[in-house]
């Protein structure tokens, strides 16, 4: 993982955060409840957007510990308890059953294999949990917009460490096993909310 992607990451951003992507991250954690896991919480972008009155603590995950560092200030001023592990989402370093609900938000692209998050998000969130999760996806529905994400993808992914543009993650998600109950997306595709619920039995 570079040093330098961590140090640009919130300047980069911040115009697309400013004029879209902030409303779509809190209109969907407004919904997470409980105990609550966060995938990939990189800066902490979305810690400010947890509400205290349904939120009660949130372990946030992290592997690049550069990223964990320039979240600190935001942990710091969020209305809730938040503490970061520095682990990768395939491992998850916690009990069957633990969470109420799971938050992702543009981190899936840049998972090496999505499918055994996915598979580890079940695991540790309770039967009936909300799954929240915002991502780029593989813009399927614009067969020429797919071919340029392709083209793409090898020099995006050593720009922007790791992140696949090409990554058909909504297809995974509907494919995990997750109930999926509501999709929003935007940019012709590009971007996708979906609340999903852990069906698995108790």
């Amino acid at each position: 993982m570079g040093k330098c992607f961590p140090r640009i990451y919130d300047f980069a951003m911040a115009p697309l955060e400013r004029k879209k992507l902030k409303g779509f991250r809190k209109n969907l954690i407004a919904n997470a409840e409980g105990r609550v896991l966060e995938i990939g919480s990189g800066t902490g972008v979305n810690f400010g957007f947890y509400l205290p009155i349904r939120t009660k603590y949130v372990d946030a995950i992290e592997p690049n510990p550069d990223m964990k560092e320039r979240s600190v200030k935001r942990i710091e001023a969020a209305s809730v308890p938040i503490q970061v592990h520095l682990v990768g989402a395939e491992k998850l370093p916690f009990p069957d059953n633990t969470f109420d609900s799971v938050v992702a938000t543009l981190v899936f692209c840049t998972i090496p294999d999505p499918e055994q998050a996915l598979r580890e998000i079940q695991r540790v969130s309770k039967p009936g949990s909300s799954i929240l999760l915002f991502e780029h996806v593989r813009m399927n529905d614009s067969p020429f917009l797919a071919k340029i994400q392709e083209k793409l993808t090898p020099l995006w992914k050593k720009v922007c460490d790791g992140c696949h543009l090409n990554r058909n993650t909504k297809e995974l998600i509907l494919q995990s096993g997750l109930k999926v109950t509501h999709v929003n997306t935007y940019y012709k595709g590009l971007f996708v909310t979906m609340n999903c619920t852990n069906s698995k039995r108790r």
